[in-house]
């Protein structure tokens, strides 16, 4: 049985603005498995992005404790936290989050300028994320040179150079057409086939179905967990859908 490598104990975060308090999450239970592939779900206001935040230390909860690995990361200071950060969470956001003036190659490189382990044979590793990916060739490109789906496999190469135990996806495929964000969920699918743990958060129900189980948040709350049996195959579901040139040539 694969060990917890997230626990979640009453987890409550709380913010102030000005002299009212808004409590974002109200006593999160949450434990994931290594080598799982969960997405989290809820409306607008739901806590999700506070989730999001806290499981992959960009901040730190109110009370409760969470553990990372084992590691009560509850407790650390922001140096500490940036430290976990750096080294075991890789993230993919929506809007790509790629510098406009570095190529692909210098915007996959950009993580491994703040971690303090050298990577060994750095260039070459990147070359091969950057392969992987499905962009050989595009090393040199700017993400104004890049499709929209392009740039978001820049930005799941750079989530994945200093190696991570987690993925964090938020919306990865919100601003990319049906079957691009197919395309995406097949890169996340073989990363987790592959061993990484991946969490995702998305608005879309046909999306999290991708996933192996599904959390859904209401008010700062886990209200219900679906296990899904038979996730999606992304692969199969490309392999069935027409490529964008055949649309366009059947619609000209």
């Amino acid at each position: 049985m694969a060990k917890n490598i997230i626990r979640m104990e009453q987890i409550a975060k709380t913010y102030r603005i000005g002299k009212i308090q808004v409590k974002a999450l109200r006593g999160v239970d949450m434990n994931i498995s290594e080598g799982e592939f969960v997405s989290i779900m809820g409306p607008s206001g739901s806590g999700k992005s506070t989730l999001m935040n806290l499981i992959g230390c960009l901040d730190a909860p109110t009370s409760g404790r969470y553990y990372l690995e084992d590691i009560d990361v509850s407790q650390l200071n922001d140096n500490q936290l940036a430290a976990i950060r750096n080294s075991k969470v890789g993230f993919v956001f929506q809007t790509f989050n790629l510098l406009p003036r570095l190529s692909t190659f210098q915007n996959v490189e950009l993580p491994t300028i703040y971690f303090l382990d050298k990577i060994k044979n750095k260039s070459k590793k990147i070359y091969e994320y950057i392969e992987n990916v499905g962009l050989k060739g595009k090393e040199k490109n700017k993400p104004n040179e890049l499709s929209g789906g392009e740039r978001q496999r820049v930005a799941i190469a750079r989530a994945l150079i200093n190696d991570p135990t987690i993925i964090l996806a938020d919306e990865p495929t919100g601003n990319l057409d049906s079957r691009t964000g197919e395309e995406i969920m097949a890169i996340f699918q073989q990363l987790n086939k592959e061993g990484k743990t991946i969490i995702l958060v998305t608005h879309e129900l046909d999306i999290a179905h991708h996933t192996e189980r599904i959390i859904y948040l209401r008010d700062g709350l886990i209200i219900k967990e679906e296990k899904i049996d038979k996730p999606v195959n992304a692969r199969e579901t490309l392999a069935k859908m027409p490529k964008i040139e055949d649309r366009i040539n059947s619609e000209a």
